[in-house]
């Protein structure tokens, strides 16, 4: 066997563990909580928070009195929250928002980003400003630039200057 199928072969055995593993994982939450739906998040830290980013997201669920795990290919710093909650229990909904805030803050303030893979969307707009500050301009710039009439993905990215303004 040579080297190149060797590597392959190893390439796709990883991918399908890690695949089970997700699944697996996914498929406790679900069966576990009858009438919840998943909420998933995720940061990307530097590979030299992730240790502390990890254990302290870990703790952060248990302190919001969540059930969720912690999942992630986390080789690039980039790792994911998925919590269990009820989208009708207004209590819930605000640990799982505060659990959010809580992991993109510790990010930010260790040079990560809100966001590895899962986008910006209208969930992570608001934190844009204390991620980007003054190049934020420089991106709703274009983004007018190239949207004048603002129909390409109206209301995400870039959440309104009242809101950018209310989390810094």
């Amino acid at each position: 066997m040579s080297v190149k199928n060797s590597y392959s072969n190893m390439i796709r055995r990883n991918a399908l563990f890690y695949g089970k593993l997700a699944t697996t994982w996914h498929t406790r939450l679900v069966m576990e909580s009858p009438g919840k739906k998943m909420m998933v998040t995720d940061v990307c830290v530097p590979i030299s928070e992730l240790t502390g980013a990890i254990t302290d997201a870990r703790k952060a669920i248990e302190t919001y009195g969540l059930d969720g795990a912690l999942l992630g290919h986390v080789g690039d710093g980039n790792y994911h929250a998925i919590v269990m909650i009820n989208p009708n229990d207004p209590i819930e909904l605000e640990k799982a928002t505060k659990l959010n805030q809580h992991l993109v803050h510790y990010a930010l303030e260790r040079g990560g980003t809100c966001t590895g893979e899962h986008g910006v969307g209208t969930g992570k707009a608001q934190y844009q400003l204390k991620e980007h500050g003054a190049a934020l301009d420089v991106m709703l710039a274009l983004k007018q630039t190239l949207d004048p009439n603002g129909i390409m993905n109206p209301g995400k990215i870039f959440a309104s200057d009242k809101e950018q303004s209310s989390i810094i």
